[in-house]
């Protein structure tokens, strides 16, 4: 395991998340969300202890973009002028969330890292345009942060 699998599962839980809709602050869907996800690729021969501190980071991932959602889209709204947040493609929606939540959570993860794990998950999981959307939302997030 490894921080770009938990990010991986934690974009897995908010996609599904986001397509099956639960009550605002069911922390118990967002863990089973998170659950199903971790176990369809967590490799067996991660150790106990490692597996363990990268869930936690998944679930803190998914716990603080849900959580903070509101806020999220506001900025993805602000920050994707032509594109609202409900017409963006799944995929893309739940990695710009997931990563602008990294981003602005204060994560000893810098920025580049950041963007270049959420421009990935696009590639692997979106269309073939969805790496360059990401990477071009995330950097204008980062030239306003300047």
């Amino acid at each position: 395991m490894s921080r770009r699998r938990a990010r991986e599962a934690a974009m897995q839980a908010l996609f599904q998340l986001d397509m099956n809709p639960s009550p605002e602050g069911a922390r118990e869907e967002w863990k089973r969300a998170l659950d199903a996800a971790w176990q369809d690729g967590a490799p067996e021969e991660s150790d106990e202890r490692s597996r363990k501190k990268d869930y936690a980071y998944a679930w803190s991932l998914v716990s603080g973009t849900c959580e903070g959602l509101a806020s999220i889209d506001e900025t993805l709204s602000r920050l994707s002028r032509e594109w609202k947040v409900s017409r963006m493609a799944g995929i893309d929606r739940s990695v710009l969330r997931l990563a602008v939540y990294e981003l602005q959570s204060g994560s000893d993860v810098t920025p580049g890292i950041v963007i270049n794990e959420a421009v990935e998950l696009a590639k692997k999981f979106g269309t073939d345009d969805s790496g360059r959307f990401v990477n071009g939302v995330l950097g204008t997030l980062m030239r306003e942060e300047q």
